[in-house]
């Protein structure tokens, strides 16, 4: 049994990139593209959630979402307020 490890700054897609393509890839790629934000936009707010005291292996503790899929959400908002 392999032991995952708590990664307070990872995204799900660095920390473990089998499940990020199996919910992640699969939720994004079924997005209308008027629904995503432009990849600049996106880019800027995961780094942003990469430097939050609140990220926790890809999920915002502060809400339970998957910063990833919120992040790609063109009107996706931040429950911390930080993007």
């Amino acid at each position: 049994m392999q032991t995952r490890r708590v990664c307070r700054k990872c995204l799900l897609r660095e920390a473990f990139p089998e499940d990020y393509e199996k919910y992640v890839a699969s939720l994004v790629s079924r997005m209308a593209p008027e629904e995503k934000a432009d990849g600049e936009l996106y880019k800027k707010r995961m780094d942003a959630c990469r430097e939050c005291e609140k990220l926790v292996n890809g999920t915002c503790m502060a809400c339970g979402c998957m910063v990833e899929i919120r992040g790609m959400q063109k009107d996706g908002k931040c429950p911390c307020k930080k993007w």
